[in-house]
């Protein structure tokens, strides 16, 4: 199940943030953000925050928002997170097909991903398979904590007319 979430949700939503902040692998956010800090960027003004609730416990998050303000304003842009102990059961997945329908819904017409990290091969495999084209290679953007600089992707999708 995914829903809103909820001021109640914050607690589980740094259980997911935490662990992936601090291996800085994958988000472009400083390793020692704090939780306050943390839970504003997920869960501030501007964004939608959604929980997927499975086996009784919360296991991944995601914000849905525009990409950019005025005449950028029509395409998406999300950030997704999945509980290291739900990894490999489809989670990040079924956000990403949940954000995309809602995204749609809302009146979209496309999502991107500003800053993919190339070396998050699961995560660039699975945007590809769900439609996303990689538009540009930004070479060494990203500072990764064992790779040393690596490429960050932007990555989008349009959404067709129906």
């Amino acid at each position: 199940m995914i829903r809103p979430a909820t001021e109640a949700d914050a607690p589980a939503i740094w259980a997911i943030l935490e662990p992936i902040i601090r291996a800085g692998e994958t988000y472009a956010l400083d390793r020692d953000m704090t939780k306050a800090a943390a839970l504003d960027y997920w869960m501030g003004p501007g964004r939608q925050t959604f929980v997927m609730e499975l086996d009784g416990a919360i296991a991944g998050t995601y914000f849905l928002r525009a990409n950019q303000a005025g005449g950028g304003g029509h395409v998406a842009n999300c950030g997704y997170a999945t509980d290291g102990a739900f990894a490999g059961r489809g989670v990040a997945t079924r956000m990403c097909v949940h954000s995309l329908e809602l995204a749609r819904a809302r009146g979209f017409r496309a999502m991107q991903f500003n800053f993919v990290v190339s070396s998050n091969i699961r995560a660039v495999a699975l945007w590809t398979s769900l439609g996303f084209e990689t538009l540009a290679r930004l070479p060494g953007a990203f500072r990764h904590p064992a790779l040393g600089f690596v490429d960050a992707l932007v990555m989008h999708r349009a959404f067709t007319e129906s």
